[in-house]
């Protein structure tokens, strides 16, 4: 039971701008995008994913890869309605690119291609990494979910690269991602125009696995982990065939890192003005939005509760410690 494995437990802690949760069912790690400000890829939360997938490999290592809680899947998604992710900082961008900051724009972009390299390579462990979209994914958000082994996405969001509306391109691993996926004319023709497209459009070019109805994306997931567990083993060796076959070294990922580098500090006073002048529609758009609860945060119980108890961490909770419950309720 993984209510009793305090160090898997130690993957579901708190943090600012992810929320992790777990499915016993699916066997799955759910990792929810839950900013701040806009739903984009603050150095933040680049860092707290990239400490979530070290955990999970920690956690696998230190049970010998059998760990007492099964890890089968590793789920990205988001609690920003009909949003999956705008992808990078461009307001950290304008400020590096305004002082010449090269190293730090080599940073920023060695933390993006850090996460995507391993969720590409499903951390090296026995699991299959998926994008749940059902928002729309533009940028670097398209780009990260293109790094996954499966891609879920509704037919009707929007996918795309607007990043030569300011004169610069994707540069952390769409080339190469989805130049393996729907060949070069394709991809140079979407990053290049900066054409925005429905999921279904790219779904049928190959760079969507699956497809799904508006609002119908868990239940697809659900149907591709039912079939999907049956034969894992099988899967698993599948997976390590393809990175066999057309491998993405990590070398040709920060590469391309460097080439956008040199790229952004190129850009001028007007290809920043369009810059920022996307942060403001970003923010404008999500500004009012309610974020969208996880099932975790959903698993309120309207029956009593006893104290004492003890907490998945092995603590002794003695009194109910949330905010604005009613105390009639508990006993």
């Amino acid at each position: 039971d993984y209510v009793m494995d305090n160090h898997f437990n130690q993957l579901l802690s708190e943090r600012e701008e992810i929320s992790v949760r777990y499915d016993s069912e699916t066997a799955a790690i759910w990792c929810y995008f839950n900013p701040k400000v806009r739903p984009c890829y603050t150095l933040k939360m680049l860092q707290e994913i990239r400490e979530l997938q070290l955990s999970i490999i920690s956690y696998f290592r230190a049970t010998n890869m059998k760990p007492l809680t099964p890890i089968k899947y590793f789920i990205v998604a988001s609690q920003t309605p009909g949003v999956f992710n705008y992808g990078g900082d461009l307001n950290l961008f304008s400020q590096l690119i305004a002082e010449q900051n090269y190293d730090k724009l080599i940073e920023y972009g060695k933390q993006c291609i850090d996460i995507a390299y391993l969720n590409h390579l499903n951390l090296n462990l026995p699991i299959t990494t998926i994008s749940l979209m059902n928002g729309d994914a533009l940028g670097g958000g398209f780009e990260a979910a293109l790094s996954s082994n499966i891609i879920i996405a509704e037919e009707n969001i929007k996918l795309g690269f607007p990043e030569i509306r300011f004169n610069l391109f994707p540069g952390m691993g769409a080339y190469s991602f989805l130049a393996r996926a729907i060949g070069i004319q394709n991809t140079e023709e979407m990053i290049t125009t900066g054409k925005i497209y429905d999921a279904k459009t790219l779904y049928q070019q190959g760079a969507i696995t699956i497809l799904a109805r508006p609002n119908h994306a868990e239940q697809e997931l659900t149907k591709f982990i039912k079939t999907h567990t049956k034969a894992f083993n099988g899967m698993q060796a599948i997976k390590k065939a393809r990175h066999v076959y057309e491998p993405i070294e990590y070398s040709e990922l920060f590469n391309i890192v460097k080439i956008w580098a040199d790229a952004a500090l190129k850009l001028e006073k007007k290809d920043i003005k369009m810059m920022q002048k996307l942060v403001q529609t970003q923010s404008l758009k999500t500004s009012k939005m309610t974020k969208i609860r996880t099932k975790q945060d959903r698993r309120i119980s309207h029956e009593p509760t006893l104290f004492p108890f003890i907490d998945r961490q092995g603590n002794m909770i003695t009194t109910d410690r949330r905010r604005g419950i009613d105390r009639r309720l508990c006993s």
